[in-house]
């Protein structure tokens, strides 16, 4: 049985990441049959932790993890080590004298407690003396509401985090507010879609991309571009040399790594690292999350015998709008990539469109529109959470 497990990031004020969310595939009890859910859910996180492991799939950061009343009673939480693990209780778990005795164990046990989609009543107090953090929908509720919460969080001293932050003006706001953590994909959108200028680095870096991608692909001009930019020549070297490859002998030449990589190779790589440079001054989760998409993408693609190098710039390019801050049409037309990937990524049409939905609905935990889609593409049986969990250990030696 597969385990699907996604991950959600939750930012600090600086638009870093301060921890994830873990999304594991709901509805799992079915596959249990005469087991409840708690039991289900409470096997699915052994399995997860035991075989997938939490340092790779939270990149070294906390992970936020949802539990339920019959969980939390039953102590599964101290099952995973508090360093990496933060116990998120669901809003349907109410404080009766079991929870809390559960939480308050919790806690001296050294784990941090969040309150999921908070909505204050006075009998949640002994929670919210327990919790570190208290989670509140900033669409869903009202700004008196939220100020109240502002003035319990100085009282009972928690930090507050704002859930479903889809725009740059609501984390602004968030944060004027004294909001301290974001979750939502405000990173991912452009902040600006008029009059934006690209950067003279920027600029360099895009027409690398354009010249890598030339159907003509001239090993010597791309070996003394790539040697015009220390950072991508820093880069190649680097993680042709890391532990992902395993190499016995050391890679010491640009020219040289161009042979290992091939031609197809070689292109992917250095739009990646080109495509890095174009997110400077981003959300580091932005380029993370364009590394992880492509990867995947590229690992799919080879699965379905399709071009893979098509595939993974679909993927690397997919958020190329909010890195510039510059509308994907104008950005398309100054690249030379295919009639589908322009249209899946302009138009959200196409035959390649659904392929980029694959992996946009895994990040986002949507499993059942992810089983529509997969059954549209007959990708039954497809490895895609190996591709995923690849995908996200890949993304380390580059936005890590």
């Amino acid at each position: 049985m597969d385990v699907f497990v996604a991950r959600q990031p939750i930012f600090n004020r600086h638009r870093r990441v301060f921890a994830y969310e873990l999304l594991f595939r709901d509805g799992l009890c079915n596959s249990f049959p005469g087991v409840d859910g708690d039991m289900a859910t409470s096997s699915l996180l052994s399995s997860s932790f035991l075989t997938v492991g939490i340092e790779q799939i939270a990149s070294g950061h906390k992970a936020f993890i949802n539990f339920t009343e019959g969980l939390l009673i039953r102590g599964v939480p101290a099952m995973f080590p508090s360093r990496s693990v933060v116990v998120e209780i669901l809003e349907d778990v109410g404080p009766t004298e079991e929870v809390i005795a559960a939480c308050q164990n919790l806690v001296n046990k050294g784990y941090m407690l969040v309150l999921d989609d908070f909505v204050y009543t006075r009998n949640y107090i002994p929670l919210m003396e327990l919790a570190k953090i208290i989670k509140v929908d900033f669409r869903q509720t009202s700004v008196d509401q939220m100020m109240v919460m502002v003035e319990f969080s100085k009282k009972y001293h928690f930090k507050l985090l704002a859930e479903k932050i889809e725009t740059h003006e609501e984390y602004a706001r968030a944060s004027s507010m004294g909001f301290v953590y974001f979750q939502g994909y405000f990173f991912s959108k452009p902040e600006v879609l008029k009059n934006k200028e690209i950067s003279s680095s920027q600029m360099i870096a895009m027409q690398l991309i354009m010249e890598v991608n030339r159907t003509e692909f001239e090993v010597k001009t791309i070996e003394n571009l790539i040697k015009q930019d220390v950072s991508i020549s820093y880069k190649l070297i680097k993680h042709l040399n890391s532990a992902y490859y395993s190499r016995l002998q050391p890679i010491s030449s640009i020219r040289q790594a161009i042979a290992f990589l091939g031609e197809q190779g070689t292109r992917m790589f250095v739009s990646l690292i080109a495509t890095s440079k174009l997110s400077e001054n981003k959300p580091d989760e932005l380029i993370r999350v364009s590394c992880i998409r492509a990867r995947f993408l590229e690992l799919l693609g080879k699965e379905l015998n399709q071009d893979q190098g098509t595939f993974f710039l679909l993927g690397l390019f997919s958020l190329l709008d909010a890195m510039l801050d510059t509308s994907m049409e104008s950005l398309m037309k100054q690249l030379p990539v295919s009639a589908e990937v322009s249209q899946a990524l302009v138009n959200k049409t196409g035959p390649l469109f659904p392929y980029l939905q694959v992996i946009q609905l895994y990040e986002a935990g949507r499993w059942n529109d992810l089983d529509a889609t997969m059954d549209l593409l007959h990708l039954e049986g497809t490895k895609i959470v190996d591709f995923y969990l690849d995908a996200v250990r890949w993304s380390g030696y580059f936005a890590g």
